[in-house]
């Protein structure tokens, strides 16, 4: 099974409570189990870590190097400001795709800007919970594409 390691960032552990007319209902919890269960249907194996701590989250990815095939990651705040998480990304050399419960285009000014997107082979964004599951899919796409080279 190929390992993908899943990050999510700061206030990402309050899913459900925090803001659920923005953000939902369904806990971080809920929306692992559902990754989990779709990875095993594409023979992935998922890890998933979540950190309100920026360093945390770089260790993380700086650990997945040479143990992981991609990463799917949700920075949160972090999106719009953090160039050691990108850094971070970009050193590691391995698939990420980047996600979003909601569309970060279609939100305040400061959070229309993603600094980890010219790392990510993609965004997905705006699709609640859903947005996870299409990352898990994208993911598998891109190994398959990567193993088929």
């Amino acid at each position: 099974m190929k390992k993908v390691l899943v990050l999510n960032g700061p206030n990402l552990n309050l899913l459900g409570i925090r803001e659920p007319g923005v953000y939902g209902e369904t806990t971080l919890v809920e929306i692992n189990r559902m990754m989990e269960k779709l990875g095993r249907q594409f023979g992935l194996e998922l890890e998933f870590f979540q950190s309100n701590h920026e360093g945390s989250l770089i260790d993380r990815i700086h650990q997945a190097y040479g143990r992981c095939q991609a990463i799917i990651i949700n920075p949160g705040a972090l999106t719009h400001y953090s160039f050691a998480l990108r850094d971070a990304l970009k050193a590691v050399n391995l698939p990420v795709v980047e996600v979003h419960l909601t569309n970060i285009h279609a939100r305040e000014h400061f959070r229309q800007l993603s600094v980890i997107a010219d790392v990510a082979a993609g965004t997905i964004c705006g699709f609640g919970p859903e947005s996870y599951m299409l990352a898990v899919q994208a993911v598998a796409a891109l190994l398959a594409k990567e193993e088929n080279q």
